[in-house]
Order: structure tokens, then sequence, then C-alpha cells
């Protein structure tokens, strides 16, 4: 089995900070999305995602926290496809949670949440980061 290789991006202006760690068994994805071309920044992203779902065991677990206080619409179609694939591989019988961390004064980024958790069976949180 081939090694997977964790990714760790710093946010840009325009790019949230990626952080899978394969160890850990943890994506995090942190910051505003709205690049120029957002599928050009998210594809390696979700390949990478293909692969390492790929080769979890079926008693893996793993987390996937969001923040993402602002996410233009085609970062949004990049983050259903990624859902997609964590839904996939929860309903081949991994163990696969969603954390999503929203400002509870920003409204579309609770929505946002909201709408991207509508057609998914996976255990997701929506959860209001706590001020302090």
């Amino acid at each position: 089995m081939r090694r997977i290789e964790p990714i760790s991006l710093q946010s840009s202006r325009t790019t949230p900070e990626v952080r899978f760690d394969p160890e850990r068994a943890t994506l995090k994805i942190r910051g505003e999305s709205y690049p120029e071309n957002a599928f050009e920044f998210y594809e390696p992203l979700l390949r990478w995602a293909d692969e390492y779902l790929a080769q979890l065991s079926a008693d893996s677990f793993v987390r996937t926290e969001l923040e993402l206080p602002y996410i233009n619409t085609s970062s949004t179609k990049c983050f259903m496809l990624l859902l997609e694939k964590l839904e996939a591989a929860y309903q081949n019988g991994k163990t696969i949670e969603v954390y999503w961390y929203y400002d509870e004064d920003n409204e579309s980024e609770l929505e946002c949440a909201e709408e991207l958790k509508e057609d998914l069976t996976l255990p997701f949180h929506i959860i209001p980061k706590s001020e302090g």
C-alpha cells in the first residue's frame, strides 16, 4: 500500500488553510474560500481524499473540521464533492464525522453548513464558535 502524504497549505487572501493528516486521521480546512479557479485549487485535495479514503481500514475513524466564514459558489461545489466522498466512505462502513464551526454573527456561514449537510447521513455537527 502506498503511503499517503499529508497536505499542509497556508491560507492566502482567497484560499483557506488546509491540513490533511493521514496519521491523525484529520482533515481541517479553515478560512475564506473564493479562489479564481476553485476546481484548480481543490482538485489535488479531492484526489488526495480519494486515495486516502480508499486505503482506510474498516475500523478507521476520520474527523473533518471545517471553518469557512465565506465560501463562493464554485468552492461550495468543491466542498459538495469532498463531502460526497466522505459520505460514500461512511456508507461503506468507515467512521467519519464532520464538524463545521461557525461564527454565530455570520448567518450565511450557518446557512451554507446547513445546505451542505442536507443530503448527508454521516454525522455532521454544526457548532457555534465559542467567544473568548
